[in-house]
């Protein structure tokens, strides 16, 4: 009985070790390889690139006031459309001390030349009268008389400007009302009823009051990469997506190039502008943020294969695939190819629809539902 056993723990022992050299072996041993086999396709490519940016108006202004003061009334808000003359809005003039104090002197000392060129014409007028005088010298008293008097009216007037912000020859028109230089809709109001506002003048730009936009008529304004800029001119069509807007895609066309590049980020960037075709259904508000596709080339039903499958020799001279000669034999075959849209790429030379190439290794998990098939 024990040499049975003995015998059967021997032959167990044995049958371990010579499967456990068996399976290593057979583990030790390379596994074939399977690919998958791609064939080339007929197909339609662009060659594009992408510009990012905002849609604004073409045409945009800011409203701002010819004289300094504080608002007293806003007639609008944003949103509003104007025509050009409406009011937007009422500045109540905050004189200056000095000026005024020095415009009160002025019409103060005006008024006393009046009165003196007065006395002396009427004097002078008596004279004439007896025949004392010659009349030049009644004309140059007159003529006094009439320059004291236009001086009169011009220290009133700037008293008046100062002060009220109109002068009495103006009659109607005054500075104080702000109006639309344009017709458009009000996109926005920076101030509140009783801000400080400043004039518009050569020494500053003034204090916006409102910005008025002509909403009809739109524009893409993006920045491009210098490498390619030089592949773009104006009148180039572009397809706009906005990301406020989904699925849905508006016509556009190149009008500007900026001849001057900005570094960002460490790469040059081009300024592109470009024509906007509006749709009647969807309002674009200004300031919505966009992406440009530009079609840079285009070819129409050409034939194509995935661009994964090519590979370069020669330090990117030479292109080549690996066509299938036998089952799962492949060979190389150098090519030609054209543009590409970073997934499929035009083949000009070197193959035929029926070619059967190389593609990706079929792992152990891809061939599972292969065999269960």
């Amino acid at each position: 009985m024990k040499k049975i056993l003995r015998t059967l723990l021997y032959v167990v022992i044995a049958t371990v070790f010579i499967g456990t050299i068996v399976f290593l072996y057979q583990k030790s041993q390379p596994k074939e390889k399977i690919y998958e086999i791609d064939q080339p396709f007929t197909t339609n490519i662009e060659n594009k690139t992408v510009a990012t940016g905002t849609i604004i108006p073409r045409k945009e202004v800011e409203i701002k006031p010819r004289v300094s003061g504080i608002i007293t009334k806003i007639y609008v808000e944003p949103g509003v459309i104007v025509k050009e003359g409406d009011l937007i809005a009422k500045v109540t003039v905050v004189p200056d001390m000095v000026s005024l104090n020095n415009a009160e002197a002025r019409l103060e000392q005006s008024q006393i030349t009046v009165t003196d060129a007065q006395r002396k014409y009427d004097r002078q007028k008596k004279l004439y009268d007896k025949g004392v005088i010659a009349i030049a010298d009644l004309e140059q008293m007159e003529i006094a008389l009439q320059n004291a008097k236009s001086e009169l009216e011009a220290a009133k007037n700037n008293l008046n400007l100062i002060k009220e912000g109109v002068s009495a020859k103006a009659g109607a028109q005054t500075n104080t009302l702000i109006k639309s230089t344009i017709s458009g809709m009000i996109l926005d109001i920076p101030v509140e009823q009783g801000n400080s506002v400043i004039e518009s003048n050569t020494f500053n730009d003034g204090t916006t009051i409102a910005t008025v936009a002509n909403m009809n008529e739109m524009i893409f304004e993006g920045k491009i990469d210098e490498s390619e800029v030089g592949k773009i001119k104006d009148g180039m069509p572009l397809k706009l997506s906005i990301g406020a807007l989904e699925d849905v895609v508006f016509d556009a066309w190149l009008e500007y190039i900026s001849p001057k590049g900005v570094e960002e980020d460490g790469a040059v960037k081009f300024t592109i502008k470009a024509a906007v075709e509006l749709k009647k259904d969807y309002f674009i508000r200004s300031g919505y943020s966009a992406t440009a596709d530009i079609v840079l080339e285009k070819r129409d039903s050409v034939m194509a294969i995935k661009e994964s499958l090519i590979s370069f020799e020669n330090e990117g001279d030479s292109v080549y695939v690996e066509i299938e000669t036998d089952t799962q034999k492949f060979e190389k075959r150098f090519i030609k190819i054209g543009i590409s849209d970073g997934i499929n790429i035009e083949v000009l030379e070197g193959l035929e629809k029926e070619d059967r190439i190389k593609s990706k290794e079929i792992t152990e998990k891809e061939e599972e539902p292969a065999k269960e098939e």
